[in-house]
């Protein structure tokens, strides 16, 4: 009486090639959509720069203004004249003139001026200019 010999079974492990095809997918998508949110966020500044280029050219001409009238102020010193206005009523500015003696802001037509500093406004956009003598 012959044995008959029990056939060898290999148990091989699970493959996993469709967990890799998945993770690997996951990730290039997670990168992708990273970099086009970066981007969309980048040209929302590009965007909102161009749009108040408009305003900062107003804030600084407003500023450049105010520097001309502390410079009149300064070697006009007997003028009564009022300042520069503007026909926007958003356009302004702010005019300080500073001695290197004393750190508060002093009259435009003192002679002992050595700093002038300006803001100009035009709306939610400032811009300022200082000027040394």
């Amino acid at each position: 009486m012959q044995k008959s010999i029990p056939p060898i079974t290999y148990h091989l492990p699970p493959t996993r090639n469709g967990q890799a095809m998945i993770l690997t997918t996951i990730a290039l998508g997670g990168a992708i959509l990273g970099a086009t949110t970066i981007a969309g966020l980048l040209m929302t500044y590009q965007i909102r720069q161009a749009t108040d280029f408009r305003s900062s050219a107003k804030a600084i001409f407003a500023a450049d203004t105010a520097v001309e009238w502390g410079l009149y102020q300064f070697f006009n010193s007997t003028t009564n004249l009022p300042g520069p206005t503007f026909s926007d009523s958003r356009t302004s500015f702010s005019l300080k003139c500073y001695a290197s003696s004393s750190p508060d802001p002093i009259s435009c037509k003192d002679p002992s001026i050595d700093t002038i500093r300006t803001v100009g406004i035009f709306g939610s956009v400032n811009r300022a200019l200082e000027l040394g003598l």
